[in-house]
C-alpha cells in the first residue's frame, strides 16, 4: 500500500524535529503547484546539525515508512539540501539561507499544515 503524501510529509517533519531542526513547517501545495504536493522546510544552525537532520530524516523515513527519496539535490556543504520524494520535497537549510531565499514568502499561497501531535491543516 502506497503512503499518502501528507503522512510522508508529517513523518519527515517529525524526524527533523527529533533532530532539533528549527522552524519545521509543512505546506500543502496541491492547489498551486504541479512540482510537488507538500513541501517541508526546516533549518539548522551548523554543518554538523544540517548533516544530522539530513541523516535522521532519511533514516527514520526509510525505517518507518520504507520510503526513499527519488533524488537528493545539493550537499550539506552548500547549506541547502532537498530530499525529493516526488509528492513531498524536504528542504533542509541553513537558517541564514532560509531567510535570504524566503521560501515561506515564495510559497505563501500554500496551506500551512499542522504536524505536531496529530494536528490537522491550519485554519480548518
Amino acid at each position: 500500500m502506497a503512503i499518502e503524501g501528507i503522512d510522508l510529509a508529517k513523518a519527515c517533519a517529525r524526524a527533523a524535529d527529533d533532530t532539533k531542526a528549527e522552524n519545521v513547517r509543512i505546506w500543502d501545495l496541491r492547489e498551486i503547484s504541479t512540482l510537488t504536493d507538500f513541501m517541508v522546510v526546516c533549518s539548522g544552525e551548523s554543518m554538523p546539525h544540517l548533516r544530522a537532520i539530513l541523516r535522521d530524516v532519511e533514516r527514520q523515513v526509510i525505517e518507518g515508512l520504507d520510503a526513499r527519496p527519488l533524488y537528493i539535490e545539493g550537499k550539506v556543504d552548500s547549506r541547502w539540501v532537498i530530499l525529493d520524494y516526488v509528492d513531498v520535497m524536504v528542504h533542509i537549510m541553513d537558517s541564514s539561507l532560509r531567510e535570504h531565499y524566503g521560501l515561506e514568502r515564495l510559497w505563501g499561497d500554500g496551506l500551512a499544515v499542522g504536524w505536531e501531535n496529530g494536528a490537522e491543516a491550519a485554519g480548518t
